[in-house]
């Protein structure tokens, strides 16, 4: 699943962790490499881990936008000169559509398609020069089980990422791809609750692992781990909308690609963002917004890295 924002929903409504972006992925994101640099990897995975937590029957579809530039160059635990790489922006709006639908077996699943607009600046060949791409990116199916306790607030999440971005740009690197070319394995387990009886202040823990089992193209992505932790606060309701704020730490960790079109040398990191936000629940809509700052980050070789990392999300329960 993907980022998230969490809402403490009331009857039947759900329990809702958003931007693709905890949920599995929590945290996350990613950078990726190279000497030109890791396009993505510095970021895209956070927007891929937080989605829904499900703890009541029925189902949610939402639409969400995100946004990242890649404009700070980084080697190892600090900022490193733009010189130092020869990628010098990375520039990408990520629109996505999803379901969900949990069943009263405690079941749940789960699908997401994105579409990426991306700009992307490099002097790799010479003269400084820019492309502009768009495309479908790599179709996400989870599934989730909450049935272990009544009030289902703790699960686990299983999926598969399918290869249908476009991965054959000719002006990107492999890892500046919109799609990855891989079949990737998700596995994740999330739990939520409250610090107080009447749930006014609430937590959740989410975490995910993610393992490419396929590849093409003589590109393999490295293995990911990322983890959420969060606590989100019932303010109460204002002109019949209920806010909800909330602020949240995401760790990630990436193993470097391989195979040979990856840059082993320039990829992979570990990091840590802190991400504030807040939820806006009217009826059966959510809105959710959220910046997600990185307090530490730690690059392998030089790659681009973003400032914040930007999440919005509108979503629609039944």
């Amino acid at each position: 699943m993907r980022f998230f924002n969490l809402t403490r929903l009331r009857g039947n409504r759900f329990v809702r962790n958003s931007t693709r972006s905890f949920g599995l992925a929590v945290v996350l994101m990613l950078p990726f490499f190279s000497t030109k640099s890791l396009a993505c990897a510095c970021g895209c995975g956070v927007f891929d881990i937080g989605n829904l937590f499900p703890n009541q029957p029925g189902g949610a579809v939402w639409v969400e936008y995100d946004y990242m530039d890649q404009n700070q160059n980084w080697h190892g635990g600090s900022q490193a000169p733009a010189s130092d790489n020869q990628d010098k922006n990375i520039r990408t709006n990520f629109m996505t559509v999803g379901g969900q639908y949990l069943f009263d077996s405690g079941f749940a699943v789960m699908a997401e398609l994105p579409y990426w607009q991306r700009h992307f600046a490099t002097v790799s060949d010479g003269p400084f020069e820019t492309f502009d791409h768009a495309a479908l990116g790599d179709l996400r199916l989870e599934g989730a089980y909450s049935g272990f306790t009544e009030d289902r607030d703790t699960g686990v999440t299983f999926g598969i990422k399918l290869p249908t971005g476009d991965f054959t740009y000719p002006n990107f690197d492999r890892d500046t791809e919109i799609g990855s070319g891989s079949t990737d394995l998700m596995f994740g387990a999330y739990h939520i609750g409250a610090f107080d009886p009447l749930g006014v202040w609430r937590y959740f823990l989410n975490a995910r692992y993610t393992t490419a089992v396929a590849e093409q193209g003589g590109y393999r992505p490295g293995d990911e781990l990322d983890g959420i932790a969060g606590v989100s606060y019932d303010a109460g309701a204002v002109a019949g909308v209920e806010i909800s704020p909330m602020v949240q730490t995401i760790g990630s960790f990436r193993r470097h690609d391989s195979e040979s079109q990856s840059d082993p040398f320039n990829s992979g990191y570990s990091r840590v963002l802190i991400g504030p936000g807040v939820d806006l629940a009217f009826g059966n809509w959510v809105v959710h917004a959220e910046a997600d700052l990185p307090v530490y980050q730690n690059m392998i070789g030089n790659q681009l890295t973003a400032p914040v990392l930007i999440k919005t999300n509108l979503s629609y329960n039944f």
